[in-house]
């Protein structure tokens, strides 16, 4: 039995890089049950009961019960173990047991304790807080197990949307994040001073790989992008990530197959590798595991009738809005792909429909219960004079996009793509109300700190 007093020691927690953690050992608890280790984390929290303080450690692996016996530990442990505070990092050293009454199979018998740093005053405790003062505290709030479920998810979408291009054989192209130019209009752009001229924070990837796909077939980028929109919504950003695949030599069918096979693989993927994160986040995972070919397709024109008939009066020609988007999604049990909008309501970039040239050769993909769009993308205009035509009609500088028209001049191609939203996806695949929740550091238009 040790008599170590607890003391600030932050040399005490160097420990060799393959050390044991609670996620080690939960997936490994054969070779460790029985055995000493020693983990390092934060007090999570803790309950006391005359003779034993029950200290709920975690570690950013997972959260472990230490069970600490007033008889195995010295005196001045055992005070050490009723004083420590919330959040505090500590180091515990005990023998791993085996027990099914834990979420993770086991919790550690402490038999030596030290606290590396008191906290005090930490100012997220379990009662209720306000959403303005959790996003104010965002870098502890970031902490808590859902915030840290969320995180985890996101990460683990992020690598299965990189590891499905890769697998596909497209090539990772990096945008760059100041441009010239504008690719979705020029009313929310962030202007930035670039040295004797102007420059913008980047809204889309999109121009430069149809560039990179020229060269290399497939291409995508996965980013950072900047909207100035002065929206207050539960669905908007200032600052997110989109993936913006494209590829050459292919037309609207087959940019809406892509989709469709990409957003089943990569929610299938987070089922099957995030179930305890979403158990913690209390998410539907049925409705995850019904994400599965073939999606619904309706035209624009369907989606004007489908609107009309829930008693949504919205004019042809009109974009949707959340409402309409949730409507739609309202009627389906898995996303809706709606193709072929008023060419007047899209970008420059897109292709007119050859058979009705009202209509453009694009595509949304609206997420399922309410979530709105996830995807935008379609056929990109080929034709070098239609192109430059769409540029003066939207009153764009002609000459920030003569490299682009050049993708024209030298051996024009059919091509196509689309841009998915990473931060809307989480909120989806989380069943989060707000995307403010699905980044680590929201950028908000009220909002730039932390």
């Amino acid at each position: 039995m040790t008599t170590a007093t607890p003391t600030t020691d932050f040399a005490a927690a160097i420990l060799p890089f393959d050390r044991p953690t609670i996620a080690r050992i939960a997936a490994d608890l054969a070779n460790f049950d029985g055995k000493e280790v020693t983990l390092m984390g934060w007090l999570y929290n803790k309950r006391s009961s005359g003779k034993l303080h029950f200290l709920q450690l975690r570690d950013g692996t997972g959260v472990i019960q230490c069970v600490m016996f007033k008889g195995d530990v010295s005196p001045e442990l055992f005070e050490a173990g009723a004083a420590v505070t919330q959040e505090s990092s500590i180091k515990v050293t005990g023998t791993v047991k085996k027990d099914d009454r834990s979420p993770i199979g086991f919790e550690i018998g402490v038999t030596d304790f030290a606290v590396l740093h008191e906290a005090t005053d930490y100012p997220i405790t379990p009662k209720e807080h306000g959403v303005a003062f959790l996003m104010d505290n965002r870098h502890l709030w970031l902490r808590s197990a859902k915030q840290q479920a969320i995180v985890k998810i996101r990460a683990e979408l992020v690598s299965a949307i990189r590891n499905y291009f890769d697998g596909q054989g497209f090539t990772l192209v990096d945008a760059p994040i100041f441009t010239p130019n504008a690719c979705e209009g020029t009313t929310n752009l962030f202007e930035t001073d670039y040295f004797d001229s102007k420059a913008y924070l980047t809204q889309s990837g999109q121009l430069y790989m149809e560039a990179a796909a020229a060269a290399v077939g497939k291409a995508y980028c996965f980013g950072p992008t900047f909207r100035a929109e002065k929206s207050k919504t539960r669905r908007h950003l200032t600052e997110f990530w989109m993936v913006e695949p494209e590829v050459a030599f292919m037309d609207l069918a087959g940019d809406m197959d892509l989709a469709e096979d990409f957003v089943c693989a990569i929610v299938q993927h987070v089922v099957q590798t995030c179930r305890r994160e979403l158990e913690v986040l209390e998410r539907d995972i049925s409705k995850l595991e019904s994400i599965k070919k073939p999606f619904p397709r309706i035209s624009y024109d369907e989606a004007i009738k489908l609107l009309n008939e829930h008693g949504k009066d919205v004019p042809w020609g009109e974009d949707f809005g959340a409402d309409e988007e949730t409507t739609i999604s309202e009627q389906f049990d898995r996303p809706v792909m709606i193709h072929r909008y008023p060419k007047d309501i899209k970008a420059f970039y897109m292709k007119g429909d050859p058979e009705n040239e009202k209509v453009a050769l694009c595509v949304d993909m609206i997420a399922p219960e309410g979530y709105g769009e996830m995807i935008g993308g379609g056929q990109r205009e080929d034709d070098a004079d239609k192109l430059l035509a769409g540029i003066k009609e939207h009153n764009l500088p002609e000459d920030a996009f003569s490299w682009y028209t050049d993708v024209r001049q030298y051996g024009s191609f059919p091509h196509a793509g689309f841009g998915l939203g990473l931060e809307r996806t989480v909120a989806w695949i989380c069943g989060i109300h707000h995307v403010r929740e699905t980044i680590p550091f929201p950028r908000l238009m009220d909002r730039l700190s932390p």
